[in-house]
């Protein structure tokens, strides 16, 4: 590494202590883990997404382009499933109900789609319903543009808010320099719609000439993980950085989180990207980590099935390879701890039952039983 990117590193690593991140940028491993962790759906390659249905069903997306359903350990591969464009961090990903799904059947698939003009692919949502073990009423409701065969970030999480609307994220797309700050353009975003596809007239972008009309917030670079926070109803967003710099923002309408004109990280080359760190009209994060862990899925506990854990957050490391658990004192990270270390934690996810499931590449999908 070259001196003035050593030094820049340096500096970064040395922001996280005066920005009062000191304590809790340690990970650490607890010495009572309150669960036994169970395999409780086995011989998946790379879980991206799941959900459950009423009937205690899950159906569980493979990035390979697959839809799994799952019950009493049986395992049916759901036809009908959209074609997708598996290249690098492409493919298939989340998977989300309507949240009047008992009622409606709608079910909201994120995947990358080389529909349109162009080689590659792009990210694209769709919504359909389940008819036995096929999908039907396949509707496309967004499609990112332009095709591009580049690998990387596609996102893509998708979330309702409590007001009905969705949410979905796509990533810069690997195009850093164009399309994040550019809201005449996809990547770099986090959407919102009507759940039928429709843009709300509310949509901070809709009178601005030449916008993509359905984006609600940028300067994001890959959002892996939305949560709603359980008590605020704010939607809670993990991304990737560079070498070190991944975040938690919290979603707000209209605002610009920065990337790539202000970052905690550096180049992967190890030279640096910017000397900034926040900027005047930029949203600065709540946490972020340096060095990176590779966020993935992320969800806020409810339950009082684990010891103290209530109010935490769950983050998957795709890069260390574990589940964290970040205690909460409002918007503040106070510890980190380091959970089942059994390989790249694609998604987490709080049942029905209250117990905390996590899919891990290569495994499955493991339940964490909560011990007596």
């Amino acid at each position: 590494m070259k001196k003035s990117a050593f030094c820049f590193y340096l500096f970064v690593v040395m922001l996280n202590f005066s920005c009062g991140q000191e304590a809790e940028n340690k990970v650490t491993t607890p010495e009572n883990i309150p669960f036994n962790a169970e395999l409780f759906v086995d011989n998946l390659q790379i879980p991206w997404g799941f959900v459950f249905l009423p009937d205690g069903a899950m159906l569980i997306t493979e990035k390979s382009g697959e839809i799994i359903h799952f019950k009493d350990n049986n395992k049916t591969k759901i036809s009908n499933v959209p074609e997708v464009y598996n290249r690098g961090q492409g493919g298939l990903l989340d998977i989300e109900l309507h949240p009047d799904y008992e009622k409606n059947g709608w079910i909201y698939i994120s995947y990358a789609s080389e529909e349109g003009e162009g080689k590659g692919g792009h990210t694209a949502v769709m919504r359909a319903k389940l008819d036995g073990n096929a999908l039907i009423n396949n509707e496309l409701l967004y499609k990112a543009t332009p095709n591009t065969t580049k690998g990387q970030h596609f996102g893509s999480r998708i979330i309702f808010d409590n007001d009905g609307y969705l949410y979905f994220s796509i990533g810069e797309r690997g195009a850093r320099d164009v399309n994040p700050q550019d809201i005449t353009r996809d990547g770099g975003k986090i959407y919102r719609m009507y759940d039928d596809g429709r843009i709300p007239d509310d949509n901070p972008f809709v009178n601005k000439e030449g916008a993509k009309t359905a984006i609600y917030s940028y300067g994001h670079r890959n959002p892996q993980g939305l949560a709603k926070h359980p008590t605020t109803g704010e939607l809670w967003d993990n991304e990737h950085g560079p070498r070190g710099g991944d975040e938690i923002n919290i979603i707000q309408k209209g605002a610009n989180y920065g990337w790539p004109l202000v970052t905690y990280g550096i180049n992967y080359s190890g030279t640096p990207i910017t000397e900034k760190t926040e900027m005047e009209g930029t949203v600065q994060p709540i946490y972020y980590w340096v060095p990176s862990i590779a966020p993935s899925g992320m969800a806020f506990v409810t339950t009082d099935k684990y010891a103290d854990w209530k109010g935490s957050v769950l983050v998957g490391s795709l890069a260390f390879q574990y589940l964290e658990r970040l205690q909460m004192d409002g918007e503040k990270v106070i510890l980190r701890e380091k959970l089942l270390n059994k390989g790249r934690v694609r998604d987490v996810k709080e049942g029905p039952d209250g117990l905390i499931y996590v899919a891990v590449e290569g495994k499955g999908i493991y339940k964490l039983i909560p011990k007596s």
